[in-house]
């Protein structure tokens, strides 16, 4: 078996697949700069949604858009957010691995990492070292740049070595692309199926690739980065934070709840981000259910001392 250091293929490519596959040290001066090459797969699921124009549309491939939208939405706002960043409920081991493997399936890579580097921000909200203030990178660094350096793909490992004692947590996390291309696949053979069963939807595999994998990705991976790039800038301040953190109703529907930033971030223990009846939270809402169902437990609130700490004299916009 060939080692790591002897491996013919570059190590940009190897680390498209494996992300544990190159000890290449990187510069300091280059730690912050785009890896492009190491970006082409993120480029290429931009490219592949204008496969919808060959593809054309049917309600049905819409329908499967949507709704592995809101899945895959849910898994990031609730799990990979509110569960491995905050640990504002409990699970089992079990549901804790599907959501994991649900989660990685909208190619925001693995929840290690995920958490890793939102813990990191909140410990350095709108600073030096955030790594995606919009006030001090701009809308193009703080929406997808930084993630696309050689800092930003790393795994800040101290901050989540509780979940590095998982095997399996582990394996997405080298393994992070095996996820989104298992649901692609998934997704092909459906539109298949329905291809050949009933062809009355006027459904083809290759329409429910581009619909349902292509464009729910990109449209989950932008929703989820409006949080890091626009809910610092626009909407309003109900917390005297310590960062520019903004409540704005727009992104909490589209993001099923995380659009209420300023809440989050005067208290982020709680499950519940709209800390109000009329402050729509989706995802609070789904977990409510499943804590119905006995699959999530503990839901950690936002106690009464917290709401009326810290509260601005009058919300700006």
């Amino acid at each position: 078996m060939e080692s790591r250091s002897t491996s013919r293929l570059p190590g940009w490519l190897v680390r498209w697949f494996d992300n544990h596959a190159s000890d290449e040290t990187v510069a300091p001066e280059d730690r912050a700069r785009i890896d492009w090459r190491r970006c082409v797969p993120f480029i290429g699921l931009h490219l592949a949604c204008f496969g919808v124009f060959w593809t054309g549309w049917s309600w049905t491939a819409l329908a499967v858009c949507f709704a592995l939208y809101a899945l895959r939405m849910f898994a990031i706002t609730g799990f990979y957010h509110r569960y491995f960043s905050h640990r504002s409920f409990k699970t089992s081991r079990w549901f804790q691995g599907v959501m994991a493997v649900v989660g990685a399936t909208a190619a925001q890579r693995d929840p290690m990492w995920w958490a890793s580097h939102h813990f990191h921000h909140h410990a350095n909200s709108d600073e030096a070292e955030d790594p995606h203030s919009p006030g001090l990178l701009g809308f193009w660094m703080s929406h997808v740049g930084w993630f696309m350096t050689p800092e930003g793909f790393l795994t800040r490992e101290r901050y989540v070595s509780d979940w590095s004692k998982y095997p399996e947590l582990r394996w997405l996390n080298r393994f992070d692309l095996a996820p989104p291309v298992a649901l692609g696949f998934v997704v092909f053979g459906f539109g298949k199926a329905l291809e050949i069963w009933a062809p009355g939807l006027g459904v083809t595999g290759w329409q429910m690739l581009f619909w349902g994998f292509f464009v729910s990705t990109i449209a989950c991976y932008h929703m989820t980065f409006s949080i890091n790039s626009l809910a610092h800038q626009f909407g309003t301040r109900r917390f005297e934070t310590d960062d520019d953190s903004r409540n704005n109703f727009w992104l909490a529907l589209v993001t099923f709840g995380e659009g209420w930033h300023n809440n989050h971030h005067h208290y982020p223990g709680s499950a519940r981000q709209g800390f109000y009846w009329w402050e729509i939270d989706l995802t609070y809402y789904g977990l409510l259910l499943l804590e119905r169902l006995g699959l999530v437990w503990d839901l950690r609130p936002a106690p009464e001392s917290a709401l009326r700490r810290r509260l601005v004299v009058q919300e700006s916009t």
